[in-house]
Parts: C-alpha cells; sequence; structure tokens
C-alpha cells in the first residue's frame, strides 16, 4: 500500500488493494436518486465485500434493502405526526454530514484505512443515505405535494452530494487532500445544513414556491422593460461580427407597429407579476394546511401558479425583432389563459375570502383588456 501511495498512484488504485467497496457504495445511492425521482419503488444497495468492490463485479449482494410501496407514502403506519418527522428528519441529516466528514477525513492523506475501515465506512454512509430516503417516505402525499416536492429535492441532493464525495475521493490523488475533495465535502455538509430552511407545512412551503416564481417572472418583466426604452437597441448587448461590422439589418429593430403591439404583451406580463404578488400575499395571510381540503387548494395554486414563468418567457422570446404578430398573439393567448385559471382558483379557494375579491376582478379586467388589445392590433393578419 506504501508503495502504491509513493508511486503517485489515485485513491482508486490504491482503494482496490484495500478492498473498498466505493463502487458498490456509489451505485446503492445512485440507485436512490433514481427512486427519489420516480416517487416510489425500490431501493436497493449493496455492501460489497472487499474482493467485490470496485471491479464492479458484485457477486455477493449483503444485506440492506429497502423496498418502498406504491401507493400513498406512510400508508399502513401509525399516526404521522408532523413535528416528529421533521425531528428524524433532522436527525438523519445530521448524522449523513457527519459520516460524509468521517469517509472524506478517512481519505485525506495516507495511509489509507484498512479492508475492515473501508467496509465500515461503506456501511456507514450507506445506511446514513438510505435512513434520509427512508424518513422522506414517510411524509404523506396528504400533508401536501409541494411541500413533499421541496423535502424530496433537499434528500436528492444530499445523495448526489455523498455520489460527487465518493466519485472525488475515488479519483484523487493520494498523496493530499484536494480541493475538489473538500468542496464536495462542503457541498454535502451544505445540503444537509437545508433541513432547518425546509417550509414546515404545505402553506409555508407554497408561500416559498409562489415567492420564487414572482422573483423570475419580475426579473423577465424588468429586462423587457429595458429592452423596450424608447431607442435602445434590443441587441445591444450582443458583440459586433468583426467581420460583417455593424448590424444594418432593420429586422433588428423594432417598428412602431410592433412597440404598439408590445405594449399590450407588456401589459399582461405586468399583469402576470401583480397576479403573483397578490395571490402571495393572500396565502401568507389566509392560506392554512388544517384540513385536507385546504391543502389540495395550496397545491392547485402552486401548480397553476408554475405555469406562468415559463409562459412569460415564452411571450418574451416572441417579443423580440423580427416580431411575428401571429407568434405574439398565440403566447399571449396562452398567458392570459393560465393567468384567468390562477385567478379562478384562486377565488374559490380559501385563500380569498370576499375581502380579497376586488383584487381578483380587477386582474381579471387588466388581462381581458390587454388581450383584447392584442387580437385588434393582429386581427390584418389572421
Amino acid at each position: 500500500m506504501e508503495r502504491a501511495v509513493s508511486a503517485g498512484l489515485s485513491l482508486w488504485d490504491c482503494a482496490v488493494s484495500v478492498g473498498w467497496s466505493g463502487l458498490s457504495l456509489r451505485g446503492c445511492l445512485c440507485g436512490t436518486v433514481l427512486s427519489l425521482s420516480d416517487g416510489a419503488g425500490c431501493l436497493c444497495g449493496a455492501v460489497s465485500m472487499g474482493r467485490d468492490s470496485l471491479c464492479g463485479a458484485v457477486s455477493d449482494r449483503a444485506g440492506l434493502s429497502l423496498r418502498v410501496a406504491e401507493g400513498e407514502p406512510g400508508e399502513g403506519r401509525e399516526p404521522f405526526e408532523l413535528p416528529r418527522f421533521w425531528d428524524a428528519l433532522g436527525q438523519t441529516f445530521q448524522v449523513t454530514s457527519q459520516e460524509a466528514t468521517k469517509l472524506s477525513l478517512a481519505f485525506s492523506r495516507p495511509p489509507l484505512p484498512s479492508a475492515e475501515d473501508c467496509q465500515k465506512l461503506s456501511e456507514d454512509v450507506q445506511n446514513a443515505v438510505l435512513a434520509v430516503a427512508t424518513v422522506y417516505y414517510w411524509l404523506p402525499k396528504g400533508q401536501g405535494t409541494t411541500l413533499r416536492k421541496m423535502v424530496r429535492d433537499a434528500t436528492t441532493e444530499i445523495v448526489e452530494g455523498i455520489i460527487q464525495l465518493t466519485d472525488t475521493i475515488l479519483n484523487a490523488p493520494a498523496e493530499s487532500l484536494s480541493q475538489e475533495q473538500l468542496i464536495s465535502t462542503g457541498g454535502v455538509w451544505e445540503a444537509c445544513e437545508q433541513v432547518s430552511n425546509l417550509p414546515r407545512d404545505n402553506q409555508a412551503a407554497v408561500v416559498s414556491a409562489l415567492a420564487a416564481y414572482l422573483g423570475v417572472v419580475k426579473d423577465a418583466v424588468e429586462e423587457m422593460e429595458n429592452a423596450l426604452v424608447e431607442g435602445q437597441d434590443p441587441y445591444g448587448d450582443i458583440m459586433e461580427d468583426e467581420e460583417l461590422g455593424f448590424r444594418g439589418n432593420r429586422d433588428t429593430y423594432w417598428s412602431e407597429a410592433d412597440r404598439q403591439l408590445l405594449s399590450s404583451c407588456m401589459g399582461l406580463m405586468k399583469a402576470s407579476k401583480a397576479c403573483l404578488k397578490k395571490v402571495l400575499a393572500a396565502v401568507k395571510a389566509h392560506g392554512k394546511a388544517d384540513s385536507p381540503e385546504q391543502i389540495a387548494q395550496l397545491d392547485d395554486l402552486a401548480d397553476i401558479a408554475n405555469e406562468i414563468s415559463p409562459s412569460v418567457d415564452e411571450l418574451a422570446l416572441s417579443m423580440y425583432p423580427p416580431v411575428n404578430p401571429l407568434a405574439v398573439r398565440l403566447n399571449a393567448a396562452k398567458l392570459a389563459s393560465v393567468l384567468k385559471k390562477v385567478l379562478e382558483i384562486a377565488k374559490t379557494s380559501h385563500v380569498c375570502p370576499p375581502s380579497e375579491e376586488g383584487w381578483v376582478q380587477f386582474l381579471t379586467g387588466a388581462v381581458d383588456h390587454n388581450m383584447n388589445k392584442v387580437k385588434n392590433f393582429t386581427q390584418g393578419q389572421l
């Protein structure tokens, strides 16, 4: 082993000689990511015994497999308790962070761990990751699909972080702790620390999601407003071609007719921002996650609101010259349809008591007004 290290071989090469089951560990972790993405299935991990490691010939699959039922997560167990879930999830995240630290330190400098120590490291990391996945599956869909997706994403990020750390260790020079290994270890720490920032119920999860959607739409509206400044070149931030020189193609500029059409499109984009802002405020003020009906209504709002940003982006892209009025009309109609669905779902949900109906009606009128103007400007193109 010492000769291998002194020869400048990677930890992958050295690990073969001590029998570290890193490849099997990686395979288990990748399977966990796939299972989390599918939402259910079988998390199968194999901790191979010394001779199976790193060669990929896992003939002796030992001991660790987790079967996840196809139906409702948590079904058939004792009554679900949200505080207990968060306590267990926090503990598993913390343990995973500790195991990642132990793994990284063990391979930070020679001499490398013994075969028995390598086996124990692999088992401990695998058990920690599978414990995180197990606790994730305790969370029933009935607690909210928005909340569950955020927990799933946080769990997947941990598993992917461990995979990256494992890959880094397997390929790192054995002489010293590499910068890549430090970064990968820090990435796992950051992923594990996310548990304290996760929303604690579906109302908080939907608030977080809506705030993220609003931020993206705000950026899109601001970008288009800046591009539409009178006399500004929408492609002014693109470098001139050295051979062709300055662009003389007028198709890269807006005509006066284009600007009239686009002003109504901007009205729809601003209505999108106002819609998300108002819905977000309503969910903050009136949203609850005390009953299945309330949780489902919040999920419906988050799902349809998630369509606003892509629709805004599609409309914005079609607004750049050369403008195709029919494409603009089509994308404007799509955005208007999404906005009206959001407003309709909000109006019929518990987040919109009679005191909130005024802005729903106002924004519905604003969407119709701007869409009608788009239709009028493009009528001659039909």
